[in-house]
């Protein structure tokens, strides 16, 4: 079934979403005033995580792409970093009449939007904001089962790219910043919300900083589960005992 799309101008995706950057939009955002919001997902190289997923062989090699590899503990891991502009409510560059403030430099994503960044994430209208008449009218954005518009795809693809271009240093900014603590992918997310200034400050650290060796970092996991955690620290993964006062967990796991 072919898909169209014609934006409403309803505002919708652009209020209580935070937007992944890259870490130059990173970077500009907080330049500009604006609260950045870091999200953490790891998961073990053998042990619960990936595997447990059921992920497909291409879907545990895009994750793998987008990640650095880590030690956890004495367990080999990937940890996976997003930069987001933080929104809760309205993005602050939404004007009252729900025009973007700065649409000709508006972030990658917001470029790509309502496509999906991950390849193995299919597009589905009723799982965005956006209202029904914006699916009704408008140019193909899928065609035959095939995304058909070029510069659209190239801008996903250039937003991929910068997932794997930017991880390390990204986990330099973290290191920086003290952060270290990531949630189990598919678990949840671990979030911190630096301020701007020290966002920035520890991004001059890294500017200055050769990139590291291949060596690990480390790097421990945050597992509310007990039982979970137990069966984690068996595979000598650490296991952080509490988060940091500047972090939150958000849990992923449907309730019972």
């Amino acid at each position: 079934m072919d898909t169209r799309f014609s934006c409403t101008g309803c505002g919708k995706c652009c209020s209580d979403h935070h937007v992944p950057l890259t870490l130059a939009e990173a970077r500009g955002w907080a330049e500009d005033g604006g609260q950045l919001i870091v999200l953490l997902e790891a998961f073990l190289e053998n042990g619960p995580g990936l595997h447990s997923l059921n992920l497909s062989h291409a879907q545990q090699e895009h994750a793998r792409r987008r990640s650095l590899p880590v030690l956890c503990g004495s367990a080999p891991a990937y940890v996976s970093i997003t930069f987001a502009a933080y929104n809760l409510g309205p993005c602050r560059n939404l004007n009252a009449d729900n025009r973007c403030g700065i649409y000709a430099e508006r972030p990658l994503v917001c470029r790509i939007y309502p496509m999906e960044i991950n390849p193995h994430i299919p597009l589905r209208p009723d799982m965005k904001d956006c209202p029904s008449e914006a699916w009704a009218t408008g140019p193909a954005l899928i065609a035959g089962g095939q995304l058909v518009d070029a510069p659209l795809a190239a801008l996903i693809e250039q937003s991929r790219q910068a997932d794997r271009d930017d991880i390390a240093a990204k986990a330099q900014v973290c290191a920086q910043l003290g952060i270290h603590t990531a949630a189990l992918k598919g678990d949840g997310f671990t979030t911190y919300l630096p301020q701007p200034a020290a966002f920035l400050a520890a991004l001059r650290e890294v500017d200055n900083m050769p990139m590291p060796a291949d060596n690990p970092t480390r790097w421990d996991l945050h597992i509310p589960d007990e039982d979970l955690a137990r069966r984690l620290a068996e595979t000598g993964a650490m296991i952080a005992a509490i988060l940091a006062d500047d972090a939150m967990f958000i849990s992923l796991r449907r309730a019972a």
